[in-house]
């Protein structure tokens, strides 16, 4: 009752910080009105409008369209929609498509553009299958699974990214954070355990030596952290001081979390039910086994963080063979040599987390039960 007690204490005064910490709309102040609002595409008529510029074709697109959200809702209105010819650019609607309207007033003067397509009702359906699947194949671990899932997101954009908003250390904040969000993680799926405790110390041990050995290799390969478009756009906000390359540290202990995270607690999960099955098993025998199923998940999760990497960096790689790039660019280049730095810090901080929670989870699952421990076997 007393461990519950605190773990309810302890959420609730996790989610009151989350509440009660400023979010991005707070700290910026704009010096004229926006919003972003809902239409549906009523009408789409081609106007008799065309200019070439820099071997660009543009033409225009009278769209009228009938707002579903904002004060105008349920008024129609028409907007013009610029096409360039250029796919991937160009937002080519068509009726009952909607869109999001990007709306501007400055010095009395409204003026509106389509900015995108609503996806989000897809999205919701995803998310909806996601939770579904969750709940019913999991069960009570499942619906544990989603609270730490939910407590996670909420410390990342309510806690980490208006702190690195605010100048602060982006290594250090986003290590303090990660360690808080998989106590809770592991203490919420597994409960107050020894397999909880050995896991958290699992996690964090790899995840500190994957962010100090990012920093490391980092600094010695004169990687700045402004390999990408959008690290580069952080230089042009107003008022915004970053450490970039700390930022890139950052972000490379944040996608070893959750692989690191998995392995450590298959570990110390299967050390627990070993010593459940054999009972005179010593610390040593323990640990041996507990390496031995490390092992095995070591090959294919290293293989997922790499595959994830190249997944994403997947129209890059094309892009370098359809121009016949040499290896001597492809490996030099700061995009791609961020990449291969962040994929195996990752991986040598998750090949860590295997010997130290197996070492961990060994010790305390080995121990007398029956001596004053306030720690359950489970």
């Amino acid at each position: 009752m007393q461990k519950r007690k605190l773990l309810v204490g302890i959420l609730t005064l996790l989610i009151v910080l989350i509440f009660s910490i400023p979010t991005f709309a707070d700290m910026s102040e704009g010096t004229f009105k926006e919003s972003y609002e809902k239409a549906v595409v009523v009408e789409v008529e081609d106007r008799e409008f065309q200019e070439t510029y820099d071997d660009y074709s543009f033409q225009e697109q009278l769209v009228t369209v009938k707002m579903l959200t904002g004060d105008n809702k349920g008024d129609l209105v028409t907007v013009i929609n610029t096409l360039s010819g250029s796919v991937g650019w160009d937002l080519e609607v068509k009726p009952n498509d909607k869109v999001v309207l990007y709306i501007v007033e400055e010095n009395g003067q409204v003026e509106k553009y389509i900015s995108d397509m609503i996806r989000t009702p897809y999205l919701n359906y995803l998310i909806i299958f996601f939770v579904l699947a969750i709940v019913i194949i999991g069960g009570i671990k499942g619906v544990k699974s989603l609270v730490a899932l939910g407590l996670t997101i909420l410390a990342i954009y309510k806690i980490l990214l208006p702190a690195l908003l605010k100048g602060s250390s982006p290594l250090l904040i986003t290590m303090f954070i990660l360690i808080g969000v998989t106590l809770l993680t592991m203490f919420i799926i597994a409960g107050f355990t020894r397999k909880a405790v050995a896991a958290t110390l699992g996690t964090i041990g790899g995840v500190i030596i994957a962010g100090v050995l990012a920093l490391l290799v980092g600094n010695l390969a004169h990687l700045t952290g402004f390999a990408s478009e959008e690290s580069r756009m952080l230089l042009h906000v107003e008022g915004l001081t970053l450490n970039i390359k700390g930022l890139l540290s950052a972000g490379i202990i944040i996608g070893a979390l959750g692989a690191t995270m998995d392995v450590a607690m298959s570990i110390a999960s299967s050390i627990s039910e070993i010593k459940k099955a054999n009972p005179n098993l010593k610390a040593n025998d323990l640990m041996r086994a507990g390496m031995n199923v490390g092992r095995d998940i070591m090959g294919t999760m290293t293989n997922t963080l790499i595959l994830a990497y190249t997944g994403t960096a997947l129209p890059l790689l094309i892009l370098f063979m359809a121009y016949d790039t040499t290896a001597i660019q492809i490996f030099n280049s700061e995009l791609v040599a961020t990449e291969i730095v962040r994929a195996l810090a990752g991986s040598v901080g998750l090949v860590f987390s295997v010997p130290i929670t197996a070492f961990v989870a060994s010790f305390l699952v080995s121990r007398d039960h029956r001596v004053n421990s306030n720690l359950d076997i489970d």
